[in-house]
């Protein structure tokens, strides 16, 4: 062998140990992490998978609860419609003259009656034609379950007269007082639960016409009578939709 081919030899022989020194220390560590990113990302591919399936059944779930939370609301509704329709019907007569108003919006249900049938001029004493119209409404509001009663005295502007002063030193006390009244004649005679019903007087400050007229103070001077989905029914209602 002449010493070029020697040489020559000797070139290959350095440059495959550089080769191989290169493979392994470069490309071999290389491709062990390459594996272990396709490790990886088959993992978190799967990872990925796992988590679709379970949105997918807790959307369902959701859908479900919230199916069932409008069945329970309509049903609520639809309930308190057979209470309205019960009070329009025990109530017609003085529905018809405007001395009581009956509305329903969803789940609540308001009564409006005028001072004058319940309550004489200036007194806070039921008179005679307001416990009858109490008696007929305690009987169908007794009936009501799941329901808060409220209870709210109101008055016109005009200032308590000198000689009513005593008893009265305010529009806020008569409102309270009268409130309180029909509070208690609703749960001693007519059987309402005492836990279901409230009292509060609020005066001249929300009037539903003006004061500037005879007809308007005279709608301002008035009880109202709320329906009113309950804390325990509300509390319900938000443990049933956080139940997920």
């Amino acid at each position: 062998m002449n010493s070029s081919s020697t040489i020559l030899l000797i070139i290959i022989v350095v440059l495959l140990g550089f080769a191989g020194y290169y493979y392994l220390d470069q490309l071999s560590p290389m491709q062990a992490d390459f594996a272990e990113l396709q490790q990886k990302n088959q993992e978190l591919i799967f990872q990925v998978e796992q988590l679709e399936q379970k949105n997918s059944m807790l959307a369902t779930q959701i859908e479900k609860k919230l199916q069932t939370l409008s069945k329970d609301k309509n049903d609520e509704i639809n309930k308190l419609k057979a209470t309205y329709e019960d009070l329009l019907g025990s109530l017609k007569e003085q529905v018809e003259t405007g001395e009581v108003t009956i509305t329903q919006i969803a789940d609540q249900l308001n009564v409006k009656i005028v001072e004058k049938i319940i309550f004489p001029s200036g007194k806070a004493e039921l008179s005679p034609a307001g416990t009858k119209v109490l008696h007929r409404l305690g009987a169908i509001l007794k009936k009501v379950k799941d329901k808060q009663i409220r209870v709210e005295g109101h008055t016109d502007n005009v200032e308590i007269h000198p000689k009513l002063q005593k008893d009265f030193p305010s529009n806020w006390e008569l409102s309270v007082l009268r409130a309180t009244n029909v509070v208690r004649f609703l749960t001693e005679k007519a059987g309402i639960k005492a836990s279901n019903i409230e009292a509060a007087g609020l005066g001249e400050h929300r009037p539903i016409a003006s004061n500037r007229t005879r007809r308007g103070r005279a709608q301002n001077r008035r009880i109202e009578i709320l329906l009113m989905p309950n804390t325990n029914t509300i509390q319900k209602v938000a443990k049933r939709a956080a139940t997920f």
